[in-house]
């Protein structure tokens, strides 16, 4: 199933942009026993500044650790899809969370939007939303499997927050689900 995929995350600092990169790596090395690399990148705020995630996961060794050609581009804020959607091919998927971020309607790639802040605001914690991101992501695409995404999550995430973050998790799952039952 997987060959190499270069996944980039962007956003800004406190939506856990770099944790839900962290999560997709540890999905595949150790829950699916596949190579994988991750890098981060962050400016010098604590929160609000820009932050990207890149994660390589491929069947063979990874030689070089930075994001060349994104398979996916996912964008939790305007900011940094300005910055990066530009650097991507026409093929390439973009997720995006419908209420951060407005694409490009001149820019010819798949664009899969979700309201993952919406969603993760109405389960109570906006903090959640990376976790939404993530169901998204695992149901978009076949990079990782679900159960492998949903149990890096509960390995990372605090105790005492395992049964949010699933229904997160649950919810953007279910909405990939909806996405891809409607025609394009």
């Amino acid at each position: 199933m997987v060959t190499n995929h270069q996944i980039r995350l962007c956003g800004f600092g406190g939506q856990g942009i770099i944790l839900a990169g962290f999560i997709i790596g540890q999905a595949a090395t150790v829950y699916e026993g596949i190579n994988a690399v991750f890098t981060q990148d962050y400016g010098p705020e604590a929160r609000g500044g820009s932050c990207r995630a890149d994660v390589i996961i491929s069947d063979e060794i990874v030689n070089y650790p930075y994001v060349e050609y994104p398979s996916v581009l996912v964008a939790m804020s305007q900011a940094g899809y300005d910055k990066y959607y530009r650097d991507i091919g026409p093929d390439i998927v973009v997720i995006i969370d419908e209420d951060l971020v407005t694409p490009d309607p001149a820019a010819p790639n798949r664009i899969l939007a979700i309201p993952a802040w919406r969603f993760a605001r109405e389960l109570g914690r906006v903090a959640v939303a990376n976790v939404v991101m993530l169901g998204f992501f695992a149901g978009a695409t076949d990079y990782i499997s679900p159960d492998s995404i949903k149990n890096s999550i509960l390995a990372s995430v605090p105790k005492g927050t395992e049964e949010l973050n699933t229904k997160a998790f649950e919810r953007g799952f279910e909405h990939a689900s909806e996405k891809k039952d409607q025609p394009q």
